[in-house]
């Protein structure tokens, strides 16, 4: 078979176009937050991962600015030779402060932080340990490192024990979880997993990509929600959300940070983060720990929603957090039920297997700390209406 055969065989994106039922790659021509323009359309943007609504912030984008007129558009370089600023070296310093931990590094990416992360970590002699629905970059990062790889289903914590008592005597073990869940809205339940990495000897690594500003006293991540900073060895996150911007950070001890440092190829073959970006993620992190009542008013928008899909019969999940999903079940009725939401005026994400179970399909919705009551009443009122319509509810 011809190496690209795959791709001429490859047709269901083009028939789902055909039929005006793709919902991905919209070309978004004008945004504000809590709006998008699509089509010259304004739509209510119920997709977002902008959980602070800090992307249009003016201070934000001051920030970008300035850094843009100091140090130039790039970097032109890695970290590991020309692309190094004293504004990374300052990300990290804060970062690790407010995460708690002793030493943070940044990447260019949140996926890339993961990716480099696991494949330097997990050697020949060491086994991860990962539940089914982490994020695609701890199973893409525990498949590009020399080591053993153990998949769990989701919150099977009786099944990761007893995997982790019939790992070979000798072996590193490391446990690698979301500390939310993207696609379900849950929390990891790092008790257990802490008390699971005492008993086995075990590491334990949380990416806080959807937690960072939303959960936490401060906002600052699972493992502070949960008091437990000090029993969770590594801490990943990523800018592309609450921070506003791109890239991502690993924290932990000096020793690991510094290993990463030299070991990590995903850090050091890949350009820097540029300046602007840094910037914001600076910024950004400013106000969120000055202005906790952005976090209580995303906080009060999610039960709002949480309360309205529930009363009106949709089925939720296990999801605790901004991020709401309505399950729907087969794929094209989430085709459909997307495409009409669009049509009404609101953007929704349909997620479809390979990123969920069979069965499962769903409309993820996600949540702003800038929504206004109006819009998310809005959100309700055309969710209800077609999802009735659709006989989903």
């Amino acid at each position: 078979m011809h190496v690209f055969a795959k791709c001429e065989n490859f047709t269901t994106s083009r028939e789902l176009r055909a039929i005006g039922l793709y919902p991905y790659f919209q070309p978004i021509e004008e945004s504000c937050d809590t709006t998008v323009v699509i089509n010259g359309e304004r739509k209510v943007m119920a997709g977002s991962n902008n959980y602070m609504g800090l992307t249009h912030d003016p201070r934000i984008l001051e920030a970008a600015r300035e850094a843009l007129i100091r140090y130039g558009s790039g970097n032109t370089g890695s970290r590991f030779l020309n692309g190094n600023l004293d504004l990374h070296d300052q990300l990290e310093h804060e970062l690790a402060a407010f995460v708690g931990k002793e030493a943070a590094l940044v990447f260019s990416t949140g996926y890339l932080t993961n990716l480099g992360t696991l494949s330097a970590l997990i050697g020949r002699n060491d086994t991860v340990f990962v539940d089914k629905l982490d994020h695609a970059c701890i199973q893409d990062g525990a498949r590009l490192s020399f080591g053993r790889v153990q998949r769990f289903n989701h919150g099977d914590y009786e099944k990761l024990g007893a995997m982790l008592a019939a790992e070979k005597e000798g072996r590193g073990k490391l446990i690698a979880v979301d500390g939310v869940y993207s696609m379900e809205g849950d929390l990891a339940d790092l008790p257990t997993l802490v008390r699971l990495r005492a008993e086995h000897g075990a590491g334990l690594m949380v990416d806080d990509a959807h937690s960072l500003g939303v959960v936490g006293p401060e906002g600052n991540g699972t493992a502070a929600h949960f008091g437990l900073t000090d029993e969770v060895d590594l801490i990943t996150g990523t800018f592309s959300k609450s921070f506003a911007s791109i890239g991502g950070f690993v924290a932990g001890t000096d020793t690991i940070c510094e290993y990463l440092r030299n070991n990590a190829r995903a850090l050091i073959f890949s350009a820097s983060m540029p300046p602007a970006a840094v910037a914001t993620v600076l910024k950004a992190l400013e106000i969120i720990r000055e202005e906790p009542e952005r976090r209580e008013h995303l906080w009060k928008n999610t039960r709002k929603m949480m309360e309205g899909f529930r009363a009106i019969g949709f089925e939720i999940g296990p999801t605790e957090t901004p991020i709401i999903p309505v399950l729907v079940g087969p794929m094209e009725k989430t085709f459909r039920f997307w495409r009409e939401l669009f049509d009404a005026g609101v953007f929704t994400n349909p997620v479809v297997p390979p990123a969920v179970p069979e069965g499962s399909c769903r409309l993820r919705t996600s949540y702003m700390a800038t929504h206004t009551d109006e819009q998310l009443d809005f959100v309700l009122e055309c969710i209800e209406r077609i999802g009735k319509k659709l006989q989903v509810v």
